[in-house]
């Protein structure tokens, strides 16, 4: 029996309740939870903006150590540090043939599939994405666990398997940002803060971090912006007067708004990317004319899960850990219990603060 957070029902409050958590099966691992990052994605989850089955233990972005594994698992043993990948690729598909894992077609089946019970009436529980990291322990399948390299701290690698992989692979393989290059980040929250950190490593000239809150301007410049900017009405002509009149060569959107996206295209100069980085709702409606299309010939893309193959990008990661141009825990800027969760998502929705970790 292990503690975790529990979301009853979708918009429901979350409760810490006792689970009981089966030994893992074939091809699966059992791991104790060091940390947990509170993600937007698990905002949107719980509030039903993306589906989930519930009742569910959510939670995606989480490290910590291999306590059993399954018949049939010999990549993994007792002891090892792993990062929960919510996105194992399956290798079989259409895409992963394509060679795009990012795009799995069966990746999120775990996540439809009960995993435990709630201890007081044997309720089945789901777990969120595939890995439901909210909680002491958790059972995951082997693939859904990656060896953590040596040198990075375990807690704070938790960030490492959501937000800064997504981060790293928006500025990296999505808008494939190069060096010299101006960059404007919208959204200052942990993916937004990966994005800047990941846009300095690659040697962006100019970052132009975008928030609606003014007191992320010191968190932005920490992790690499070189200006800041309030959102506002004139947010895209701001950003073109800090970029020589023209826009900037990249824009990365990390909110998921329509509003926030078409500014990040008006800002982005003639030619250059815009990458939409944030998840939104299905009512959220971005319109372009053809003329404006066809002028300004820039480049919209979409980005899941940074484009990244988790298992060859986490090496890459770790390696900048380990040589400092990569820090993990500024990117943190509250160390929370499971309690600790319901304030988190509504600091989010308020716009406040970067990363909120729940330390087990």
């Amino acid at each position: 029996m292990v503690r975790a957070a529990v979301l009853p029902a979708v918009n429901a409050p979350l409760t810490v309740a006792d689970i009981d958590l089966p030994e893992p099966g074939p091809g699966q691992v059992r791991v104790r939870l060091a940390a947990a990052g509170v993600c937007h994605s698990d905002l949107s989850l719980s509030n039903g903006t993306l589906r989930q089955p519930a009742p569910a233990v959510l939670g995606h972005e989480g490290a910590g150590t291999v306590v059993s594994v399954g018949e049939g698992v010999d990549r993994l043993a007792p002891g090892d540090r792993v990062v929960l990948n919510w996105a194992p690729a399956c290798g079989e598909c259409h895409f992963c043939g394509l060679g795009e894992p990012w795009l799995c077609a069966n990746s999120g089946t775990a996540a439809g599939r009960p995993y435990a019970a709630l201890a007081a009436d044997g309720s089945a529980l789901h777990p969120g994405l595939g890995t439901a990291a909210f909680a002491e322990e958790t059972v995951v399948a082997a693939s859904a666990a990656l060896p953590l390299p040596d040198g990075v701290p375990l807690t704070d690698a938790a960030l490492l398997g959501c937000a800064v992989l997504t981060g790293y692979g928006a500025v990296h393989h999505a808008a494939r940002i190069m060096p010299g290059e101006t960059v404007a980040v919208f959204g200052v929250g942990g993916v937004g803060l990966a994005v800047l950190q990941s846009a300095r490593i690659a040697g962006a000239g100019r970052i132009v971090a975008v928030d609606v809150a003014p007191a992320k301007e010191e968190l932005a410049l920490a992790a690499g912006a070189t200006d800041f900017v309030v959102a506002g009405e004139d947010t895209a002509k701001r950003i073109r007067a800090l970029s020589g009149g023209f826009g900037t060569d990249a824009a990365i959107e990390c909110v998921g708004r329509a509003d926030t996206i078409r500014t990040a295209w008006s800002a982005t100069r003639r030619g250059g990317r815009t990458t939409v980085v944030g998840i939104g709702g299905q009512d959220q409606q971005v319109t372009f004319s053809a003329l404006e299309l066809f002028y300004f010939g820039r480049t919209l893309s979409g980005c899941v899960y940074g484009n990244c193959d988790p298992a060859k990008d986490l090496p890459v990661l770790a390696e900048h850990v380990r040589a400092g141009r990569l820090d993990l825990s500024a990117m943190v800027t509250d160390r929370i219990t499971l309690d600790g969760i319901p304030a988190a998502f509504e600091a989010m929705t308020a716009g406040r603060g970067g990363r909120a970790l729940v330390v087990f």
